[in-house]
Protein backbone atom coordinates (compact mmCIF):
# COMPACT_ATOMS: atom_id res chain seq x y z
CA UNK A 1 0.00 0.00 0.00
CA UNK A 2 2.65 2.23 0.76
CA UNK A 3 4.40 2.05 -2.42
CA UNK A 4 1.20 2.54 -4.65
CA UNK A 5 -0.13 5.93 -3.25
CA UNK A 6 -0.52 8.08 -7.18
CA UNK A 7 1.78 10.54 -5.54
CA UNK A 8 -0.32 10.95 -2.14
CA UNK A 9 3.59 10.99 -0.03
CA UNK A 10 5.22 13.04 -2.77
CA UNK A 11 5.29 16.46 -0.82
CA UNK A 12 6.50 14.65 2.41
CA UNK A 13 8.79 12.87 0.58
CA UNK A 14 10.26 16.42 -0.78
CA UNK A 15 10.30 18.20 2.79
CA UNK A 16 12.35 14.66 4.41
CA UNK A 17 14.79 15.48 1.24
CA UNK A 18 14.33 19.15 2.02
CA UNK A 19 15.30 18.92 5.64
CA UNK A 20 17.75 16.13 5.47
CA UNK A 21 19.87 17.92 2.65
CA UNK A 22 19.30 21.16 4.54
CA UNK A 23 21.13 20.22 7.57
CA UNK A 24 23.46 18.72 6.10
CA UNK A 25 24.46 21.39 4.46
CA UNK A 26 24.83 23.82 7.47
CA UNK A 27 26.15 21.25 10.12
CA UNK A 28 28.77 19.31 7.80
CA UNK A 29 29.66 21.42 4.58
CA UNK A 30 28.52 25.04 4.87
CA UNK A 31 28.90 25.92 8.53
CA UNK A 32 32.30 24.58 8.86
CA UNK A 33 32.93 27.07 6.05
CA UNK A 34 31.65 30.32 7.40
CA UNK A 35 33.18 29.81 10.94
CA UNK A 36 36.54 29.06 8.83
CA UNK A 37 36.87 32.96 8.49
CA UNK A 38 38.83 34.64 5.75
CA UNK A 39 41.53 32.42 5.77
CA UNK A 40 39.65 29.19 5.22
CA UNK A 41 37.55 31.26 2.55
CA UNK A 42 40.69 32.03 0.97
CA UNK A 43 41.75 27.96 1.01
CA UNK A 44 37.84 27.04 -0.20
CA UNK A 45 38.04 29.97 -2.66
CA UNK A 46 41.31 28.48 -4.33
CA UNK A 47 38.95 26.26 -6.07
CA UNK A 48 37.42 28.07 -8.38
CA UNK A 49 41.12 29.08 -9.80
CA UNK A 50 40.42 25.91 -11.88
CA UNK A 51 37.87 28.16 -14.07
CA UNK A 52 40.77 30.43 -14.40
CA UNK A 53 39.30 33.11 -11.75
CA UNK A 54 42.28 33.76 -9.82
CA UNK A 55 41.37 36.89 -8.00
CA UNK A 56 39.81 37.60 -4.81
CA UNK A 57 39.84 34.03 -3.14
CA UNK A 58 38.34 34.93 0.26
CA UNK A 59 35.22 36.10 -1.41
CA UNK A 60 34.99 33.41 -3.50
CA UNK A 61 35.30 30.63 -0.80
CA UNK A 62 32.66 33.00 1.31
CA UNK A 63 30.47 32.77 -1.58
CA UNK A 64 30.43 28.84 -0.99
CA UNK A 65 30.12 28.75 2.34
CA UNK A 66 27.33 31.11 2.07
CA UNK A 67 25.70 29.14 -0.40
CA UNK A 68 25.66 26.12 1.28
CA UNK A 69 25.30 27.28 4.81
CA UNK A 70 22.08 29.29 4.18
CA UNK A 71 21.34 27.54 0.88
CA UNK A 72 20.66 25.05 3.42
CA UNK A 73 18.44 26.80 5.82
CA UNK A 74 16.32 28.11 2.63
CA UNK A 75 16.22 24.18 1.92
CA UNK A 76 14.70 23.45 5.00
CA UNK A 77 11.75 25.99 4.97
CA UNK A 78 11.39 25.80 0.90
CA UNK A 79 11.95 29.73 0.77
CA UNK A 80 13.39 31.08 -2.49
CA UNK A 81 14.12 27.36 -3.24
CA UNK A 82 15.25 27.30 -6.78
CA UNK A 83 17.70 29.93 -6.45
CA UNK A 84 19.12 28.26 -2.89
CA UNK A 85 19.05 25.28 -5.28
CA UNK A 86 20.99 26.55 -8.48
CA UNK A 87 23.13 28.31 -5.72
CA UNK A 88 24.16 24.90 -4.38
CA UNK A 89 24.41 23.23 -7.85
CA UNK A 90 27.13 25.81 -8.82
CA UNK A 91 29.14 25.16 -5.42
CA UNK A 92 29.11 21.64 -6.23
CA UNK A 93 30.58 22.56 -10.16
CA UNK A 94 33.60 23.83 -8.44
CA UNK A 95 34.00 21.20 -5.68
CA UNK A 96 33.53 18.04 -8.21
CA UNK A 97 36.02 20.23 -10.84
CA UNK A 98 38.41 20.66 -7.75
CA UNK A 99 38.62 17.19 -6.80
CA UNK A 100 39.40 16.03 -10.86
CA UNK A 101 41.61 19.19 -11.16
CA UNK A 102 43.61 17.96 -8.22
CA UNK A 103 43.90 14.12 -9.66
CA UNK A 104 42.01 12.68 -6.61
CA UNK A 105 40.56 9.74 -6.95
CA UNK A 106 37.00 9.70 -8.69
CA UNK A 107 35.49 8.52 -6.17
CA UNK A 108 36.40 11.92 -4.10
CA UNK A 109 34.45 13.90 -7.41
CA UNK A 110 31.52 11.51 -7.07
CA UNK A 111 29.93 12.77 -4.15
CA UNK A 112 29.70 16.52 -5.55
CA UNK A 113 28.35 14.96 -8.40
CA UNK A 114 26.03 13.21 -6.77
CA UNK A 115 24.41 16.30 -4.90
CA UNK A 116 24.53 18.66 -7.93
CA UNK A 117 22.36 15.89 -9.61
CA UNK A 118 20.07 15.60 -6.67
CA UNK A 119 19.64 19.35 -6.44
CA UNK A 120 19.42 19.37 -10.03
CA UNK A 121 16.21 17.32 -9.88
CA UNK A 122 14.73 19.16 -7.24
CA UNK A 123 15.27 22.65 -9.45
CA UNK A 124 12.71 20.57 -11.34
CA UNK A 125 10.59 19.62 -8.79
CA UNK A 126 10.42 22.60 -6.65
CA UNK A 127 9.88 23.03 -2.73
CA UNK A 128 6.50 21.03 -3.03
CA UNK A 129 3.29 22.35 -0.86
CA UNK A 130 5.25 22.52 2.45
CA UNK A 131 6.86 25.33 2.03
CA UNK A 132 6.70 29.11 2.53
CA UNK A 133 7.37 29.52 -1.20
CA UNK A 134 3.78 27.45 -1.60
CA UNK A 135 2.46 29.95 1.31
CA UNK A 136 3.51 32.37 -0.83
CA UNK A 137 2.29 31.80 -4.02
CA UNK A 138 -0.53 31.17 -2.55
CA UNK A 139 -1.31 34.38 -0.64
CA UNK A 140 -0.41 36.08 -4.00
CA UNK A 141 -3.56 33.66 -6.11
CA UNK A 142 -5.72 34.52 -4.08
CA UNK A 143 -5.49 38.57 -3.93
Amino acid sequence: MLFNTDGKFKDLGILIIRIGLGLSYIFIHGGKKILGGPEGWANTGKAISNFGIQFMPAFWGFMAAFAETFGGLLMIVGLFFRPAAALIIITMIVAASNHIAKGDPFARAAYPIELMIVFIGLLFIGAGKYSLDELISKKKTTK
